[in-house]
């Protein structure tokens, strides 16, 4: 137990139960989940292992153009982890000036994500095949919250609330006009 009796954290699957709690809480969804194993045995880490869990929700409203991904691993150096929520934005023509649109929802993301945490944002773009035309390419946009390892060692509850805490923000960020004016309408 830590000092404030709360459980601690020590391997993956009660760092999911922590975080599954916590986004459950704020009406996601579990829609999804994988656990794996993997092992090096040539290179700097030979001989260690890692465990690695992705769990992902989506809203209760039946959405399929969002969903919160959550990546956890364990390994010899500890617990980390992150949550995402991920939305589907308009094909890349229709983006007009992605520098613009990361500006844009690097905002909405600095004003409603939690201070003092790391939260990268990610543009991706994807082509189904390599020879098609890249203006129809799809785009997404991924929102995260690494989990710092102050909040893991503060134990479940912590976890928990950081969870719900994200889970709050992200609904702030899926409400902005911002993001609506670049979500996808199909």
């Amino acid at each position: 137990m830590s000092a404030s009796g709360d459980r601690e954290l020590l391997t993956l699957e009660p760092l999911m139960d922590a975080v599954r709690e916590g986004v459950e809480s704020g009406g996601w969804t579990l829609s999804g989940m994988q656990k794996t194993t993997s092992h090096e045995f040539e290179g700097r880490w030979e001989g260690e292992s890692t465990r690695s869990a992705y769990l992902f929700f989506h809203p209760g409203d039946g959405r399929e153009d969002v969903s919160i991904d959550v990546y956890l691993d364990e390994t010899s150096r500890g617990l980390t982890g992150n949550l995402a929520l991920v939305v589907d934005l308009v094909p890349l023509a229709e983006l007009e000036s992605p520098p613009e649109a990361m500006r844009a929802l690097g905002s909405v993301a600095a004003a409603a994500l939690p201070e003092g945490y790391r939260s990268p944002l990610t543009l991706r773009l994807r082509l189904e095949r390599a020879d098609d035309d890249p203006a129809g390419a799809d785009t997404e946009v991924r929102f995260k919250l690494r989990i710092p390892r102050r909040s893991i060692e503060a134990g479940h509850g912590e976890i928990r609330r950081l969870a719900a805490t994200t889970v709050a923000s992200f609904e702030r960020i899926l409400a902005s006009s911002e993001l609506r004016r670049y979500e996808s309408r199909g």
